[in-house]
């Protein structure tokens, strides 16, 4: 059996992407063979589809770290032929082919069944991207923020952003939004921001060791300087999230945020998160932190990934790219 896969390839250093067909693997114990009816365009699947070092084992390779899709094969007994499942992180597109093609060979573990209530398109609006803002918000919640103050958050028109922004926004916090888009406001009202910063008027004051305590909690996608900003401007016993290093992979801060406020910094690993952690997540997702994203969801056919890919990397992406495969 054949199976269409956008498959990138490395020619002398040269990284390229193309559909082609594949062989379906053979079942391996301990997987399951999905076939994959929607997967998702993340940040890390355009950094293994361009060849950046570490993100993908080896090439030829297909990326897609998300998967929603039903089981074709199984030799786990929790998983039956039929059943609709998705699955997020792990090795999913780094070391295991992943959803950027129409079947996936997976460790069982990894796997999720679709929750009662979502869509295999809406489990794909939400992905990776979704879970991670999920995380983000969940950990935050956990620790105790007051809804008393406001709640930041950073890199608010990318993927996990957005969903910030909307689950935030659901949940009765009023959010502040941080953006390098101000083209995007509007759409970033529509999402359930209340006040939104532009960028650079956010980091035009150096950072201060411990600024005005204005803000209850914070979800960081970006890092660097903009999280050691955003610490030293949490309220006391407030919470930042921290998922994300696109601004820089290290920041600056000092210790009073911690021990004059007792601020919380919560480091949020969506890809490795226990596999119950996550089953947890999908279910608040399809009840009560349920989202309709479709408004801020792009449907693709495979064969135009690349332009996206293009786009995500030049930081022009706005919400969330849900490939579909068979169109």
């Amino acid at each position: 059996m054949k199976y269409k896969a956008y498959l990138v390839e490395e020619n002398e250093g040269v990284f390229e992407g193309s559909v082609q067909e594949l062989d379906k693997p053979e079942i391996e114990e301990g997987k399951v063979i999905i076939k994959v009816h929607y997967s998702s365009l993340n940040y890390k699947d355009a950094l293994a589809a361009t060849g950046v070092k570490g993100v993908a084992r080896s090439y030829p390779f297909v990326p897609g770290i998300d998967v929603a899709g039903e089981i074709l094969e199984s030799t786990d007994s929790n998983f039956s032929q039929g059943d609709l499942v998705v699955a997020t992180g792990y090795k999913i597109g780094m070391a295991e082919f992943g959803g950027f093609g129409e079947i996936v060979h997976l460790n069982s573990k990894w796997v999720v069944k679709l929750p009662e209530g979502l869509s295999l398109n809406e489990a794909m609006n939400i992905g990776t991207a979704g879970i991670t803002a999920a995380a983000s918000i969940k950990k935050i919640i956990d620790s105790g923020i007051s809804k008393e103050l406001p709640v930041l958050v950073s890199g608010a028109t990318g993927g996990v952003g957005s969903v910030a922004v909307n689950l935030l926004s659901n949940l009765g916090y009023e959010v502040h939004a941080i953006t390098g888009k101000p083209e995007q406001n509007e759409v970033l009202k529509e999402m359930g921001a209340s006040h939104i910063i532009d960028r650079s008027d956010f980091m035009a004051d150096p950072v201060k060791a411990l600024d005005k305590g204005v803000y209850g909690g914070g979800v960081d996608t970006v890092g660097g300087d903009i999280l050691s900003k955003m610490l030293s401007m949490i309220s006391n016993e407030g919470a930042v999230s921290c998922c994300g290093n696109v601004a820089g992979m290290k920041f600056t801060s000092s210790v009073f945020p911690f021990i004059l406020r007792g601020v919380s910094l919560i480091g949020i690993d969506s890809a490795e998160s226990p596999i119950e952690f996550k089953a947890g997540l999908w279910k608040l997702l399809a009840n009560e932190w349920m989202l309709k994203l479709d408004k801020y969801s792009k449907i693709i056919a495979l064969e135009n990934v690349d332009e996206e890919i293009k786009k995500i990397l030049n930081g022009q992406q706005v919400g969330r790219v849900v490939i579909k495969h068979g169109v």
